[in-house]
């Protein structure tokens, strides 16, 4: 099975831009020590401090479903981060190789 490249576009909501970026860090280390993690990165977009993207890469679909399932994914995403989103849009990939 291929690589899955995931694309996580964010939007924070006004007031908590420092709040969410400060979390950021340690979901990115941890993410990049599970088993099926290929690679795991943080930009913030430039022209908007409240925008930023995560770029993910696994070395399959289960190993992402896995992801969605660790205990930094639920603690520092679902219950830290997305509470203090305006938006929020994931996007998958098949890698082609």
């Amino acid at each position: 099975m291929s690589q899955l490249q995931v694309i996580a576009h964010h939007t924070i909501a006004e007031g908590y831009e420092q709040e969410v970026i400060g979390l950021l860090p340690a979901l990115i280390e941890a993410t990049r020590t599970e088993p099926g993690n290929v690679a795991f990165d943080a930009y913030r977009k430039l022209d908007d401090p409240r925008a930023y993207v995560l770029l993910e890469r696994y070395a399959s679909g289960d190993a992402f479903a896995a992801h969605r399932e660790t205990a930094h994914f639920k603690d520092l995403v679902l219950d830290q981060i997305v509470p203090r989103l305006e938006r929020r849009v994931i996007e998958q990939f098949e890698v082609i190789e």
